[in-house]
């Protein structure tokens, strides 16, 4: 499997993650790395600071596929199934105001930084 096809696989077990996390018949080892891996994913601090050249960065591509796959080989297959059949279903119907809160949140620190340099 190249690059962009586990890129591609990457960006569709990510949603289904998220939808593990919430079902009733995933272990709780397994929901812990999904937690982990989101929390790491939306985290500003970094084991590795991103203005480090190169490794800053590396940090962000090796542990968050990392943490998602432990995730998925501890899912049962039955429900890693079911969600990602959700998370296709979501993607295609469009659910974008999932995002609302991240942007919301993003606008809200830009709005201080601003405030903070300017005023």
């Amino acid at each position: 499997m190249n690059l962009k096809e586990r890129a591609e696989k990457l960006k569709t077990d990510v949603p289904a993650v998220c939808l593990a996390l919430k079902h009733r018949k995933t272990p709780v080892l397994a929901k812990i790395f999904a937690a982990l891996a989101v929390l790491y994913a939306l985290s500003p601090v970094d084991l590795i600071p991103d203005f480090i050249p190169v490794i800053g960065c590396l940090d962000d591509l090796l542990f968050v596929p990392a943490l998602v796959a432990a995730s998925v080989k501890l899912i049962p297959s039955e429900v890693w199934e079911e969600c990602r059949k959700n998370a296709k279903n979501m993607a295609l119907s469009g659910k974008w105001y999932y995002a609302v809160p991240v942007v919301l949140i993003w606008l809200f620190l830009i709005f201080l930084v601003i405030k903070i340099i300017f005023l």
